[in-house]
């Protein structure tokens, strides 16, 4: 299963879901979505977008994990 990890990210940089949204001027809502693992279709231009914003890695937001 893919999971997106952006609530800790923002946890550990102590940057909140609003901030984030004016930072990439993406919309509150759908941050929101991506914040709590909502998304079902991951967005590349949003991920890049939150990316530069927390000049992080995709990695740092998107983790694998095994359903064994």
């Amino acid at each position: 299963m893919i999971r997106i990890t952006l609530e800790s990210l923002l946890k550990d940089r102590k940057i909140t879901r609003y901030e984030l949204a004016k930072r990439t001027g993406i919309h509150y809502h759908i941050i929101d979505n991506y914040y709590k693992n909502k998304v079902v279709r991951y967005d590349s231009f949003i991920l890049n977008k939150i990316c530069i914003a927390l000049k992080c890695n995709i990695e740092d937001i998107i983790k694998f994990e095994n359903e064994d």
